[in-house]
């Protein structure tokens, strides 16, 4: 039985004062219809007129005006530090990998084959336990639409998108 129903969703900052709390995981918080359950353990039917990247402070706003807040849960993550951190970041971005980026330090899933990448330049990786919050899109949110980069990366002709540079390392 669903309790509450959202089919919006208000980003961070455009509303006031939730009514309870969802904690959803990176790979959760691209949804369109979905069955979710909150802090209060209410069932929440999110029901969007289409698939939305949900952020970190986002609310889901029930029919009944009130709202829950969306929040990021603590996962296994890498941390990336290093004194030439820009030039990581670059090629954190060149393989379309989800990234929460800070001054001193970046925020990646795990990923075996990045993690040698960085350390290969100097990095030190260490695994935390932390919300992740990774940049949004080239428009402030949503997804980059990363794809998987492994040893034996290949396109089809109808994989969606084209590249106009080189994955080699």
């Amino acid at each position: 039985m669903v309790d509450l129903i959202s089919q919006t969703v208000m980003r961070a900052g455009s509303w006031a004062d939730p009514f309870d709390t969802c904690v959803l995981p990176y790979e959760e918080r691209l949804l369109r219809r979905k069955v979710l359950h909150t802090a209060q353990d209410a069932s929440l039917l999110v029901d969007l007129p289409k698939a939305t990247s949900i952020d970190h402070g986002d609310a889901f706003a029930l029919t009944d005006g009130r709202h829950i807040e969306v929040l990021a849960a603590k996962e296994d993550l890498l941390q990336i530090t290093a004194p030439d951190l820009l030039a990581l970041v670059w090629h954190i971005g060149n393989r379309h990998c989800p990234a929460q980026i800070e001054p001193s330090r970046v925020l990646i899933q795990p990923d075996h084959v990045i993690r040698d990448l960085m350390e290969r330049r100097g990095a030190t990786v260490i695994p935390v336990f932390e919300p992740f919050t990774p940049e949004g899109g080239a428009y402030g949110h949503g997804r980059t639409q990363g794809h998987s980069h492994g040893h034996d990366h290949e396109h089809g002709d109808d994989d969606g998108h084209e590249h106009g540079h080189s994955h080699d390392q």
